[in-house]
């Protein structure tokens, strides 16, 4: 069941498999402009969802996603992180652990909350993970706040199935 939340008289629901995934324009950790439609201009797309930069958990995940790095490239498959922080809180993050995907910076929350992410009361960022096909069509997400190896998980399936289509090419 989808979390449905009430804030500022709106109703705010988490994007469904099947919706289409909202265009968007934010800065990378290089203060690159990207768009939803450029990351998806070679295929599909991992777009996960997370609170902060050095923080235990976020941490903890962005350093799982870096060791898969290879295998999601591997079935032609895009990843990119988003959350509040700036880029040079992005940049440092990256630099400090090595992390091989772009991070976008969403300070104004418009795109966490036009995927419905945004935290209880507007607090924090709920740690989602979506894949978005070439049409931009949510084909699939996890939500899990706590546990990174649901989404690590999530991102193994993906892989899987990719590698499984492609073999069956």
């Amino acid at each position: 069941m989808d979390v449905v939340l009430i804030r500022y008289g709106w109703w705010v629901e988490m994007l469904n498999i099947g919706d289409t995934a909202p265009q968007f324009s934010l800065l990378d950790d290089n203060e690159d402009e990207v768009t939803l439609s450029s990351l998806l201009e070679s295929g599909p797309l991992i777009l996960y969802f997370y609170p902060a930069d050095f923080t235990p958990i976020c941490t903890a995940e962005a350093c799982g996603i870096r060791d898969m790095h290879e295998e999601i490239l591997s079935v032609d498959i895009k990843i990119v992180g988003i959350s509040p922080q700036n880029t040079n809180t992005h940049n440092r993050f990256k630099n400090r652990y090595d992390i091989p995907f772009p991070l976008l910076f969403d300070k104004s929350k418009k795109v966490i909350r036009a995927f419905g992410v945004d935290g209880i009361l507007g607090i924090g960022v709920r740690r989602t993970t979506f894949l978005i096909n070439e049409n931009a069509e949510i084909e699939n997400r996890v939500v899990s706040d706590l546990f990174v190896s649901n989404h690590m998980k999530f991102i193994e399936q993906v892989i899987s199935a990719r590698s499984e289509n492609s073999d069956a090419e």
